[in-house]
C-alpha cells in the first residue's frame, strides 16, 4: 500500500527540489513564502484577522522580489553576450592603425611616426621627440593653416640625420599664434593593433610601443 504524501505543498508540486548532497538551500523560494503565508494565516487572531490590503501587499512584496531576480539574471546574460560581441568586434582591429591620445610614438626598425594635434587657430606647431632620457632627438614644425586638425609625420631621424634606433619615444607639441602667445596642444599618434585584451571594465588594445589603451580611446580607425 502506498503511502499518502502528508504535505499538501509536495503534492502542488511546490516543495523545494531535494539537492544531491542533501544540503538545504539558505535562499527562500516561493514554496516556502507560500508555506509561511499559510501558517500565519492559521495562526492569526480570529477577532483581528488579517486584513485583505496586508495580505495583496504581501503578495505584492513577493511578486517584486521574484522579478527582480529575474531581472538580475537577464541582464547578466546579456552582459555576457555583450562582452563576447566586443572582444569579436575588436578582434577585427588587429593589423589595423589606429588614432589614439599619446604622449609617445613608436619607431620600427624602418619607416617613421605620424599622428595629428588641434589647433585652436592658425599659426604654426613645433613637435620635439625625446628619447627614454629625455634628451631632444629631433625638432620640427608643421604650419597650420586654420583651426582644426594638424597632421604630423617624424621620419625616424635625429637632428644629424642619422637615423634613430627603434623604440618608444617621447614627444611634445607646442602651438604659436600668428600674435606670438603660444599653447601645449595634446598629441595623437597613429599605433598598430597588435592584440585586443578583454579587462573587467572593456576592451583593451594592445600598440607594440605605445602600450594598452582602451577602446574608447580610439579616434580613428584606418
Amino acid at each position: 500500500m502506498s503511502a499518502i504524501a502528508s504535505d499538501i505543498y509536495s503534492s502542488l508540486g511546490l516543495a523545494p527540489a531535494a539537492t544531491g548532497n542533501g544540503a538545504k538551500s539558505d535562499s527562500l523560494g516561493q514554496a516556502d513564502f507560500l508555506r509561511l503565508m499559510t501558517e500565519q494565516l492559521k495562526h492569526q487572531d480570529p477577532l483581528n484577522p488579517m486584513e485583505n490590503s496586508q495580505f495583496l501587499g504581501q503578495l505584492a512584496q513577493f511578486s517584486t522580489v521574484q522579478g527582480i531576480e529575474t531581472l538580475n539574471t537577464q541582464v547578466k546574460a546579456f552582459s555576457s553576450a555583450l562582452s563576447s560581441d566586443q572582444l569579436l568586434r575588436g578582434a577585427a582591429l588587429v593589423g589595423h592603425e589606429v588614432l589614439v591620445p599619446s604622449a609617445k610614438v613608436a619607431l620600427g626598425e624602418s619607416g617613421g611616426a605620424s599622428g595629428a594635434v588641434a589647433a585652436p587657430d592658425a599659426g604654426t606647431v613645433q613637435f620635439t621627440v625625446t628619447d627614454a632620457t629625455g634628451r631632444t632627438v629631433k625638432e620640427f614644425s608643421v604650419p597650420a593653416n586654420r583651426a582644426g586638425e594638424v597632421a604630423f609625420a617624424w621620419d625616424g631621424t635625429n637632428h644629424l640625420g642619422e637615423r634613430a634606433p627603434a623604440g618608444s619615444y617621447g614627444i611634445t607639441a607646442k602651438y604659436t599664434a600668428n600674435d606670438g602667445s603660444t599653447k601645449a596642444l595634446d598629441t595623437y599618434v597613429r599605433g598598430k593593433v597588435d592584440s585586443v585584451t578583454a579587462g573587467s571594465d572593456g576592451l583593451f588594445l594592445d600598440l607594440p610601443g605605445l602600450g594598452t589603451v582602451p577602446l574608447d580611446y580610439v579616434l580613428r580607425i584606418s
